[in-house]
């Protein structure tokens, strides 16, 4: 496997890994490639996809972390977060479901703790989202 930055051409797959993760934001694809967007590739296959902005001097946000659901728990979400937070230092947060345990866990081993909770922030279904936060 292999974790680049993404593309235009990858622009279709993380388009569709996107609406086959309904825990995942759904945000327009076109709009990641202006942030730090990377994919990770198996042959030719883009399996998943990770997006981060930096906020501020020293703070960055992930914004998406999505994984096609054949290649879960094969440490792509692992390769690919990896890879978002290695090249800066500073604070990082994200927002995650809370009813996504998976994704939690996979934050929890990297560092980031629960900082709050903002009620009703997700849609589709409606759900509360975890704040989370790291100092790397």
């Amino acid at each position: 496997m292999k974790v680049r930055p993404a593309t235009e051409a990858d622009l279709e797959a993380i388009a569709r890994i996107q609406a086959a993760c309904p825990e995942a934001s759904q945000w327009e694809p076109a709009e990641y490639l202006g942030y730090r967007c990377l994919v990770a590739e198996e042959g030719k296959l883009i399996q998943g996809f990770a997006v981060a902005r930096e906020t501020a001097p020293g703070e960055s946000e992930v914004l998406n972390l999505a994984v096609v659901q054949s290649a879960r728990r094969k440490g792509v979400a692992r390769a690919l977060l990896s890879d978002l937070i290695r090249p800066s230092s500073g604070s990082w947060f994200l927002e995650v479901r809370a009813s996504n345990t998976a994704a939690r866990k996979l934050y929890q081993g990297f560092g980031f703790q629960q900082v709050g909770e903002r009620r009703d922030y997700y849609s589709e279904p409606l759900e509360s989202a975890i704040v989370m936060r790291m100092f790397s």
